[in-house]
């Protein structure tokens, strides 16, 4: 599959996801440097932290019923991020989209080599008064 189609799909799911569950401080899809050709899916957001368990079942399945279940075979796997995390601000200053597309090439992730990446969503969330 193309970059390009890879990138609308995926853009329609973060879409979909952040109309029913709210935004997302980063959703990107990373391809690690030295990793077959499969891609990280990097999701940041308070929602997500509360459950990391119930998170990665609502996305396995979100995937499938929007996407299709054929489209997880892209996926190495789906990591989940604090949006507190230092590399998270980084990147969000570094990067401000939402629902788009921005392509990055051989940097680095929370230490991580990439070779290749599309950040779908990068923005600093407002901070929750408690």
């Amino acid at each position: 599959m193309r970059l390009a189609e890879l990138t609308e799909r995926f853009r329609r799911l973060e879409s979909h996801v952040s109309q029913q569950k709210g935004d997302f401080s980063l959703f990107a899809l990373l391809l690690r440097e030295g990793a077959p050709d499969r891609w990280d899916l990097i999701v940041s957001a308070p929602w997500v932290m509360h459950d990391k368990e119930s998170a990665l079942d609502y996305f396995v399945e979100t995937i499938k019923s929007v996407l299709g279940a054929e489209e997880l075979v892209n996926l190495s796997r789906i990591v989940f991020v604090d949006p507190d995390d230092v590399s998270i601000a980084d990147l969000n200053r570094t990067v401000s989209v939402e629902h788009g597309s921005v392509e990055m090439r051989d940097t680095t992730f929370s230490g991580q080599p990439i070779r290749q990446g599309v950040i779908i969503t990068s923005k600093r969330l407002a901070a929750v008064a408690s």
